[in-house]
């Protein structure tokens, strides 16, 4: 299986929480920190289950998210 690791811009980041919503893995949670526009932004909390589906990266409105491969 495909293995990877979601990179999120924090910056650009609404806080809509749509990412994780998709995740097939739950990988993903709302931070308790904030950005600079003073929103909650995901962070990863388990990236070894990462499995690159790209749903997280898919469904951002603002293409905030990428996926890195682990190779």
């Amino acid at each position: 299986m495909a293995k990877g690791k979601p990179l999120i811009n924090l910056e650009r980041c609404k806080g809509c929480g749509l990412c994780i919503r998709v995740c097939p893995k739950k990988i993903l949670e709302m931070s308790k920190e904030t950005n600079s526009q003073g929103v909650n932004y995901p962070v990863v909390n388990d990236e070894s289950s990462c499995i690159a589906c790209c749903f997280c990266a898919t469904m951002c409105p603002d293409c905030c998210i990428e996926i890195e491969d682990d190779k």
